[in-house]
């Protein structure tokens, strides 16, 4: 027969458990979560480190890319907004480079958890899609929305995305996620220019029922714009973005519809991933690596 513990020893226990949970995030949060050669990825770990992410953000979507800049954009020369204080940033960083570590960082990704996301209001991408019933009709599952990926020009290379990947999955099995999803981007705001690429999708890569989500209907623009016998696969496959195809091949599913942001200057689609469907030679690939690193 088993006696039950006194009150204050259950809260002495819950207590030194949470203080233990506390503890092994600090220690996750400090240390690299992967490396190929010089490139290492890891979590931003101070205000300078989510600075330096949001400058290297800047060079990307404003200078390279033409993304309309508001007067503190173009005064800061930092691509930020409300959401960067909720998220988590992965970094890439050349560790061949001299100097401080925010001046070593050539790659960034923003991570924002539900939790932290439903404590501020909202996930990022809910001006766009309407994830919050995806969200509801999963009410066991954690979501996390991945953003604002970017790579500086000259680091655009398998390798940089391969640890990208490698901190990416560390992170998801350490926080238990459930489901991936955000935004990927096509480059302009004429959804014809991509007719081809947006048609194989709405044809072949459509989200089942269970994980559907629709763009929202104010800014819904329609995928499908051939018909199947009229898309050549090859290149149509050819013409998308690269952190598109990328997820597609970890087994990513793409929501109805896309957006136009005309801020960003892009033509938006929506990327579902829910972690047990992914790939599984990703899952052993990316998360040996990941493990390894993280453990």
């Amino acid at each position: 027969m088993q006696t039950a513990l006194p009150e204050r020893d259950t809260f002495l226990n819950a207590n030194g458990a949470a203080i233990i949970a506390r503890l092994a995030d600090d220690v996750f949060r400090s240390e690299a979560l992967g490396r190929i050669g010089n490139l290492e990825v890891r979590l931003a770990r101070d205000p300078a480190e989510i600075a330096a992410a949001q400058e290297v953000r800047y060079r990307v979507f404003y200078d390279e890319l033409g993304a309309k800049q508001s007067l503190a954009h173009s005064l800061d020369r930092r691509d930020a907004d409300r959401f960067d204080a909720i998220c988590d940033h992965l970094l890439v960083l050349d560790m061949s480079l001299a100097g401080p570590a925010h001046s070593r960082i050539v790659g960034t990704y923003r991570l924002l958890r539900q939790e932290s996301a439903v404590a501020a209001g909202g996930f990022y991408s809910e001006d766009e899609f309407e994830l919050k019933k995806l969200i509801a009709r999963h009410p066991g599952q954690r979501f996390l929305e991945l953003g604002r990926s970017c790579v500086l020009p000259e680091y655009r290379s398998k390798r940089t995305i391969e640890v990208l990947w490698q901190g990416i999955w560390a992170y998801i099995n350490h926080y238990d996620v459930g489901v991936m999803a955000g935004c990927a981007s096509f480059h302009g705001t004429v959804p014809a220019a991509h007719s081809e690429a947006l048609s194989y999708l709405a044809h072949n890569c459509r989200t089942s029922s269970a994980w559907d989500v629709r763009a929202i209907p104010s800014r819904y623009c329609d995928m499908d714009l051939m018909p199947a016998e009229a898309i050549n696969i090859k290149s149509a496959i050819a013409a998308m973005p690269p952190l598109i195809k990328g997820y597609l091949r970890i087994g990513a599913r793409i929501g109805d519809g896309c957006v136009i942001d005309e801020d960003f200057g892009t033509v938006d689609v929506f990327i579902v991933m829910p972690v047990k469907e992914i790939s599984a030679r990703y899952v052993n690939y990316y998360g040996g690596e990941g493990q390894r690193f993280a453990a």
